[in-house]
């Protein structure tokens, strides 16, 4: 099964349950070399299910210390593809090591 870290609106229960049909269960983990920053969203339907225009965003970070704090769901096949439905295109998944040492798939800046 995919792991997908989360860092942003797809912790919500509310934006789960709209995307995978059901509440995800995850533990804390973290992506080094990374920071956050904020992205407008302009899909009003992801504005509408999320409550909010702005979302952050992952960025690569010059300082290898920096990391983000988040949280890592084991998911289905199935419901990654319903995550990169809902992720809009200034967002990619790429596959990164977590501070844990596994992997997880996360959406980082396109």
């Amino acid at each position: 099964m995919p792991l997908l870290f989360s860092y942003g609106t797809l912790r919500d229960p509310a934006v789960q349950q709209a995307n995978f049909g059901r509440p995800l269960t995850g533990h804390p983990d973290a992506v080094p070399g990374y920071r956050l920053g904020v992205l407008t969203i302009t899909d009003a339907e992801v504005v509408a299910l999320s409550g909010t225009a702005e979302h952050p965003v992952a960025t690569p970070s010059p300082n290898p210390t920096d990391s983000i704090a988040g949280v890592v769901f084991e998911i289905t096949d199935a419901e990654l593809e319903a995550a990169d439905g809902y992720e809009v295109a200034d967002y990619k998944r790429v596959l990164l090591p977590l501070a844990s040492g596994a992997e997880a798939w996360v959406y980082v800046a396109a």
